[in-house]
């Protein structure tokens, strides 16, 4: 069977109509890794008795014991529909929000999305946090509602309740769509019951069904009732209506073909020149265009080193391809090239655009472009949330040090959200991650998988410094008097900063004149002509530069961008970044020889004056906080109320729903380490809870002293006669 499988998979994936690169994503616990073992088990890749159970997708022991999956997975399968063989890519993605990077990047790859909703639970936080990252990446969803096996053995709901609790889900969800879908999208992409875009039924049992496959099959609501009532009789519902034959017939009419999605897909995720040859192969997704490769996911397997896994947009990739990658600026050659068979690799020759692949040989980073010549790379892969928690690692045995080092290295390709940082003044490793549980996995991976012992410090907060009022005009001088700076800083406008983060306006130097960017800051509440002047935008924070008539201005404004970028990556009060500050260069005055303005003499002018500026500006710090939603059993409302105001957090919003509670509160993730064992003791290990969104807000002023002091004394930190902050 193996050997026919490879040889159909190559077939097929040289005809891009038949292929369908898809994602599935749910919210934590709604069952898509079982649903995607069972897809996997109908097509003849696994055994039917394994599925539901071997969780074959979870490859890291560490997912396995956990239960829950971590890292998204790449399998294909062949499908017959109408008498056409089809090749389903297809990308399993985790649903817990500390490991929400995987799920955006595995929706670069793909075009459509299987959206899982547990229909005892419906539609959770995460499962809309998922909808926005698919949509962003224009990526098309259907629905699947899973866990129906639930509704009828343990809340034993009659056919018509158990219609309306499909049709209330399927409303939250088109709801979702039309609130986030970019526009023209919204309406075109909902769901519906009567077309077969949305199917039901249960993993863990293997079957489903569609509406239309109802009325091909002749199966009524009744008929899935009566199969449970009599004990095991669920194993016939899963001959009549097998769950891949549903789920992957729904796949394949109703997602794209990477030929068709391309063409609506490109000009949102690759900024090039779309009328070029390049611009022109992309859209048409032709395999004999130049070559777009782009990598989502970076595995390290014990024999055959890195394998970075990824979507080919353009062109075919052949093994021993000289390439070139656009980020690193480097070129490379291919060593091989795979395509997945089930879970497996398959070495193979060459392949054609459309498809999802692993290459060997090449060192890179996900969100790489890869070509065969340099040119413009996709867009940066951006994540809905910043890492907000931070320890410091170190090896227990000093003659682990160049291990460890290289191990953090494989750590930050394997998943780039988390971030890190190797502190040479104070020779420490920093690792930044989106949470304490995910800090804690990759803590353990480093122990089991890469044998390196470590020790870690408890975890810290990231903390952001920004300024309440503008600041007056403060002159910095050069070391040798000559040059003198003057800069003015104030609050960034709000409607900027969103209109940053949701990457309306790059964040990158502005070298030249560009007028679709400045129409975009002056649609941001940015004046038309300071617009014009805006020469950085980084980290949220924006560098303008209001000088008039100054001859040198061209040898100097890099050096001046560096120490902007600089101080806001480290501010005046603890050198943590700077967040919402808008640095105005007014004026300058440079001594006339070039010799005499060099870096030595600029950058300790520049740096200095914006730092002494945000102090005059009343600089602050900012705290991370997270907008969690916590269940429980309505009983313990008390007692979440009461541990919620012991970490300074704010309820926004409870509803009880039969006889659990739903919570929304703001918490401070400085106060929530210990969070999840807390809540467990709070209700009696029945409590749970997830992230709904995270933001930076002012931190109270009885803390401001109390926790800047703790950061400086962390950081081994001076402050100079000026106020600043300084390194010893």
């Amino acid at each position: 069977m193996a050997e026919k499988m490879v040889d159909r998979v190559t077939e097929i994936m040289k005809k891009p109509d038949n292929i369908r690169n898809i994602a599935i994503c749910a919210h934590i616990d709604h069952g898509k890794t079982t649903f995607s073992d069972n897809l996997l088990a109908g097509c003849g890749m696994m055994s039917k008795e394994d599925s539901g159970r071997a969780l074959k997708m979870d490859f890291h022991e560490d997912e396995q014991e956990r239960g829950i999956t971590i890292d998204t997975a790449a399998v294909s399968m062949v499908h017959n529909f109408e008498e056409k063989e089809f090749l389903i890519n297809l990308l399993d993605t985790p649903g817990h929000v500390d490991f929400g990077g995987d799920v955006t990047r595995a929706m670069r790859a793909t075009d459509g999305a299987v959206v899982l909703v547990d229909a005892v639970e419906s539609v959770m936080p995460q499962t809309e946090t998922v909808l926005r990252q698919a949509l962003r990446e224009l990526v098309k969803p259907v629905l699947f509602i899973n866990k129906v096996d639930r509704l009828i053995k343990e809340i034993k709901l009659t056919p018509e309740q158990m219609q309306e609790r499909f049709i209330k889900i399927i409303t939250q969800v088109n709801k979702l769509i039309k609130q986030i879908a970019p526009e023209g999208y919204g309406d075109k992409w909902q769901v519906n019951v009567q077309d077969g875009s949305v199917a039901f039924g249960s993993a863990f049992h293997n079957w489903a069904l569609s509406i239309p496959y109802m009325q091909q099959k002749n199966i009524t609501f009744k008929d899935v009732i009566d199969h449970y009532h009599g004990g095991e009789n669920y194993k016939e519902l899963a001959d009549k209506a097998p769950l891949h034959e549903v789920v992957l017939n729904m796949v394949i009419k109703h997602l794209p073909n990477p030929m068709a999605a391309q063409t609506y897909r490109i000009p949102k995720i690759w900024h090039g020149e779309l009328e070029s040859d390049e611009g022109k192969s992309l859209i048409k997704c032709n395999a004999d265009g130049p070559l777009f490769f782009v990598i989502t996911k970076i595995v390290v397997d014990p024999q055959a080193g890195e394998i970075s896994a990824g979507r080919l947009f353009s062109g075919s990739m052949k093994k021993g391809m000289d390439i070139y990658l656009n980020r690193m600026k480097q070129n490379s050659k291919i060593q091989q090239v795979f395509i997945y068979n089930g879970a497996k690799r398959e070495i193979i020759s060459n392949v054609p655009a459309g498809n999802i692949i692993g290459v060997a040989g090449i060192k890179s980073y996900p969100g790489e472009t890869i070509t065969s010549s340099p040119t413009e790379p996709f867009e940066k892969i951006t994540h809905i949330f910043d890492p907000v928690v931070t320890k410091a690692i170190e090896a227990k045995n000093p003659a682990d040090l160049p291990k460890l080092i290289e191990v953090l290295r494989q750590v930050s390709k394997e998943d780039p959200t988390v971030q890190i940082e190797i502190n040479e003044e104070t020779g420490e490793h920093l690792m930044h991650g989106m949470g304490e549980l995910h800090l804690e996995v990759i803590e353990n991976r480093i122990k089991t998988e890469k044998n390196v012992e470590i020790k870690t410090s408890p975890p810290i907060v990231v903390y952001r410094e920004t300024i309440t009022k503008k600041s007056g005009e403060v002159e910095g001088k050069s070391p040798n008097k000559h040059n003198k700076f003057y800069f003015v800083v104030e609050p960034l406008e709000d409607s900027v900063v969103k209109g940053i983060k949701e990457g309306a306006v790059p964040e990158m130097r502005i070298k030249k004149k560009d007028m679709e960017l400045r129409d975009k800051f002056v649609e941001l509440g940015i004046d038309s002509k300071i617009a014009l002047k805006i020469k950085d935008v980084y980290k949220g924070n924006i560098l303008i530069d209001m000088t008039r008539g100054q001859v040198h201005i061209g040898e100097v404004i890099d050096m001046v961008m560096d120490m902007f970028e600089d101080v806001m990556g480290a501010g005046p009060l603890a050198k943590e970044p700077s967040i919402k500050v808008k640095v105005m260069l007014m004026d300058m005055k440079l001594h006339e020889d070039a010799i005499h303005r060099g870096p030595a003499q600029v950058y300790p002018a520049v740096r200095d004056s914006i730092r002494v500026a945000m102090l005059n500006a009343k600089a602050m710090l900012y705290e991370p906080l997270q907008v969690l939603r916590i269940e429980a059993p309505a009983d313990y409302m008390g007692d979440i109320s009461k541990l919620i105001a012991n970490k300074r957090g704010q309820l926004l919003d409870m509803q009880q729903e039969e006889s659990i509670v739903i919570i929304k509160a703001k918490m401070p993730v400085g106060e929530m380490f210990g969070w999840s064992s807390e809540l467990r003791s709070a209700t009696g290990g029945r409590g749970s809870s997830s992230l709904v969104d995270q933001m930076f807000e002012r931190l109270p002023e009885d803390l401001q002293t109390k926790i800047v002091g703790q950061i400086r004394e962390r950081k081994g930190l001076s402050v100079g006669e000026d106020g600043v902050a300084k390194g010893k």
